[in-house]
């Protein structure tokens, strides 16, 4: 009984975790486009985002990230040895580089901190569906738990990674040609 209420616990907080990552990233895009507006519209955006960002990096999403990390080790015990489930080490390596999108996120939140604004709109907003593709990526695994449906459940990753690629790319057109 106890591993259904850590599992809901887990599930939970990737959930928390993701609407986190998904939010942080469009609220990067935003404060970025704003220094493209006249400096007092700029100076109140900036601010309002600012406050935004940390509220949301340091109340929601980290917070998500370190129980998700706990439950689902707590979980782990129960598919011992890891090495019979080989759908499970590939989940984790999306998990391990989700962590690594996280903490790259994080940078890049402290660089708006600071008014360091290194990436484009554009960037961001293709840097906004990495989250996607792990979301599936892991979905896809927990799901299945399967070698061969991991095989192909990576080849469709791969499909839809192309998609949205090509959709952030008809979506820029499209906003460059109504300007």
């Amino acid at each position: 009984m106890s591993y259904l209420y850590l599992k809901a616990l887990h599930i939970t907080f990737v959930v928390t975790w993701f609407a986190g990552l998904f939010y942080i990233v469009r609220l990067f895009i935003y404060h970025t486009e704003a220094q493209q507006m006249p400096h007092q519209e700029r100076l109140a955006l900036s601010n309002q985002f600012k406050i935004m960002q940390k509220r949301l990096w340091y109340g929601i999403t980290w917070p998500s990230a370190f129980l998700v990390l706990i439950f689902g080790g707590a979980l782990l015990k129960d598919w011992m040895p890891i090495k019979d489930h080989p759908w499970l080490i590939t989940k984790l390596c999306f998990v391990v580089g989700l962590y690594l999108y996280h903490i790259y996120c994080g940078r890049i939140f402290k660089r708006l901190q600071k008014d360091q604004f290194t990436m484009s709109a554009q960037k961001l907003r293709i840097w906004n569906e990495v989250a996607t593709i792990f979301l599936v990526a892991i979905v896809f695994l927990v799901t299945l738990k399967s070698v061969l449906d991991m095989v192909w459940g990576l080849v469709g990753l791969a499909a839809f990674t192309i998609t949205l690629l090509i959709a952030i790319k008809l979506y820029r057109k499209k906003r460059l040609s109504r300007s």
